[in-house]
């Protein structure tokens, strides 16, 4: 019996489901959620904030000594020059100014990222370089979009959507002219690199080589405790996530600490202490 036909309709059927795995794979990428999260951000800037008072430029690359760096969103008024910092992220959110890396946390599931305020950190810092501005003019703001919640203390500038409309307009004080504004709008417009590929490309490749020298490791010793290696902002070799300190619960190693994906059980790497 031939059963070519038959295959040839399944595989036929099944080719037109491609397209809806390509789809739903675009939809959950952390690329797509970045510029979910920043339209959410102009947007609402947009709407909220009168366009005579407050200029916005988008998706700002800067050269810096050692490469680029990219901001999200720069706000330019009379009142002060507005660094924003967008996250698109779900979940409890744990972390202080002073950390390293703050916390995710969705049910019992965990994930290191970037503490944004230090990443923002050197965006406002490049700006007031660049411009020659008072650092006291230039304000950082830290916006999470997206169904998370703040588990932990955080400053006036971290904040959720609407709160970083309603932080920037609390800047009521004058402090710049309009002939400075205009003048912070052009040094920003001729000064960052150009959109496209080649500047995200660069910019990636920067961020990579930041990466690999953080996973530079140095082993601890721990009062009264086995010497064990600090792999804090450690990625995964196998899918690049963050790796986390976990106990064994059952077996012969039942008891014992080891390095595991914090992606579990979609990723099973672990690294044995």
């Amino acid at each position: 019996m031939d059963l070519s036909p038959v295959i040839n309709q399944i595989i036929g059927a099944l080719w037109y489901l491609v397209p809806l795995f390509l789809i739903a794979a675009t939809l959950k990428s952390p690329w797509f959620k970045g510029v979910m999260g920043e339209f959410q951000v102009n947007l609402m800037i947009k709407l909220r904030l009168p366009k005579d008072q407050y200029h916005l430029i988008k998706d700002v690359t800067l050269p810096t000594e050692d490469g680029t760096t990219q901001i999200d969103h720069v706000i330019i008024s009379r009142f002060g020059v507005f660094v924003l910092e967008t996250k698109n992220m779900k979940g409890w959110i744990f972390g202080s100014p002073n950390q390293n890396q703050w916390t995710q946390q969705i049910y019992k599931h965990r994930n290191k990222f970037q503490n944004p305020i230090r990443q923002n950190y050197k965006h406002t810092k490049t700006l007031e370089a660049a411009l020659g501005i008072n650092p006291n003019y230039v304000f950082s703001v830290i916006v999470f979009i997206g169904d998370s919640k703040f588990k932990t203390a955080m400053p006036d500038y971290v904040t959720y959507a609407g709160g970083c409309v309603s932080y920037i307009k609390s800047k009521q004080a004058p402090v710049f002219t309009d002939s400075e504004v205009n003048a912070i709008i052009d040094g920003i417009e001729s000064g960052k690199l150009k959109r496209g590929f080649k500047t995200n490309r660069e910019h990636v490749a920067h961020v990579k080589q930041v990466i690999a020298k953080k996973r530079i490791v140095e082993p601890v010793t721990v009062a009264k405790k086995e010497v064990v290696e600090n792999r804090t902002g450690q990625q995964c070799t196998k899918c690049g996530a963050t790796m986390v300190l976990r106990d064994s619960k059952k077996g012969k190693y039942a008891g014992n600490k080891f390095w595991g994906c914090s992606t579990f059980p979609k990723c099973r790497n672990v690294v044995n202490l």
